[in-house]
């Protein structure tokens, strides 16, 4: 009698899930936050090795600079540098106040989020979004936001995220979308807390590649893992970094000359006083060690970042493996237990090895068994457009840059 319940009940779930037999044109982007490319080869995760292996993949994918978060994120679903999108940094100074990730009311609003996110272009073309957590996706952007979206809550389990994608997917397809994000940290976690090496990251990247695995099943029983256009990406690497190892920036200038400081260890925007802007890059400019700070006007044309005018007046970049304090935040750091243990950082320049960032993409549109050379992101959004059949909106990307990755 067992064997028999058994058989009906296996029986009903394969009757269940049903085949999607009238699948459009779709894409599901999934972010790997802070997956170094090297990975690939160093932990070797199953399911991402496999997919790269069927598919397209970039040696490593050039990160825009800053080398933080919400600023690629946002750059690879809008295509603009983030001098141009306004997420010039994960915070951000504007309107009189201050945008930071953990600062809900303000992730969610609007008016800090400039051009035209993929999520956007698919909905006011007519087609539908769905988005798992995605930096952008949160806020009402020119009006719109994804038809699915969710507040961002780290909590969540993958395997949630997971199902939730695929449930949207078995819906009819009016209601259908065709594009998705989906987004896991757990890699960038451990990296911070452990560093790049460790085994923390290890483990993270198997589990991750374990959550991808039971997707791709779905897509599987869903018969449309052959049809289903992925791409994966990470925003940035990883670098090992001893918190040890400071510049203190209130050794080279008076604080008390500034208006604002904004601190993320590898990248500090300093706002002077009226008049001080002068003395203080001096300053900076003939005596800093282990970092490089330079003017607005000034910074190096490669990295795209001195005409978005949130970036601050002066702007310091801490070399690989260093960070950017003050003898008072210094303090602080060095009563944590784990203070000479190594942990990871990314912000540095996008031209580091240890920043490099990952691109994989699989499915009916991609070529098979392709390894192609770098890219910037700023790319991306005009592929994922082509793949959908939208037009796309005004943007720093070429098509012709990544049209051969696709049959």
């Amino acid at each position: 009698m067992l064997a028999f319940w058994i058989f009906i009940l296996f029986g009903l779930s394969i009757q269940a899930q049903k085949p999607i037999k009238d699948l459009k044109p779709t894409v599901i982007l999934i972010a790997l936050d802070g997956f170094r490319p090297d990975y690939l080869e160093k932990y070797q995760p199953n399911t991402l090795n496999e997919l790269a292996k069927n598919g397209v993949r970039a040696k490593w994918l050039i990160p825009s600079f800053p080398t933080k978060t919400f600023p690629n994120h946002y750059t690879i679903a809008t295509g603009l540098y983030p001098e141009h999108h306004g997420i010039v940094e994960n915070n951000i100074y504007d309107f009189g106040t201050v945008f930071s990730l953990g600062k809900r009311e303000e992730v969610q609003n609007s008016r800090w989020w400039l051009g035209e996110p993929i999520w956007v272009t698919a909905e006011k073309q007519g087609q539908r979004a769905g988005a798992f957590f995605f930096p952008g996706t949160e806020a009402e952007i020119m009006g719109t936001r994804p038809t699915f979206w969710k507040t961002y809550d780290g909590k969540i389990p993958n395997a949630e995220r997971v199902d939730t994608i695929l449930s949207w997917l078995d819906l009819p397809q009016k209601q259908r979308p065709t594009f998705y994000t989906l987004y896991f940290s757990d890699i960038d976690d451990a990296g911070h807390s452990s560093g790049p090496d460790s085994e923390a990251t290890k483990n993270a990247v198997n589990k991750v590649d374990e959550d991808l695995g039971k997707f791709f099943q779905g897509l599987k029983k869903r018969k449309v893992n052959k049809k289903i256009n992925l791409i994966i990406v990470s925003d940035h690497g990883m670098a090992t970094v001893f918190q040890k190892n400071a510049v203190f920036l209130d050794d080279y200038f008076d604080f008390k000359k500034t208006e604002r400081i904004l601190w993320t260890g590898e990248i500090v925007q300093i706002f002077p006083a009226s008049g001080a802007e002068t003395e203080i890059i001096n300053n900076l400019e003939s005596k800093i060690e282990h970092a490089k700070c330079w003017r607005k006007s000034e910074i190096p044309a490669r990295f795209h970042y001195n005409e978005g005018t949130r970036v601050a007046p002066i702007v310091c970049s801490a070399d690989e493996g260093w960070v950017l304090t003050n003898h008072e935040r210094f303090e602080m750091t060095k009563k944590r237990d784990d203070f000479l243990l190594p942990k990871g950082a990314h912000g540095y320049d996008n031209q580091l090895e240890s920043m490099r960032a990952t691109f994989i993409a699989h499915g009916a549109a991609f070529k098979r068994g392709a390894v192609v050379e770098p890219f910037e992101n700023i790319h991306i959004y005009n592929l994922m457009a082509k793949i959908l059949g939208l037009n796309p909106a005004r943007n720093d990307g070429d098509f012709e840059r990544v049209k051969g990755f696709l049959k």
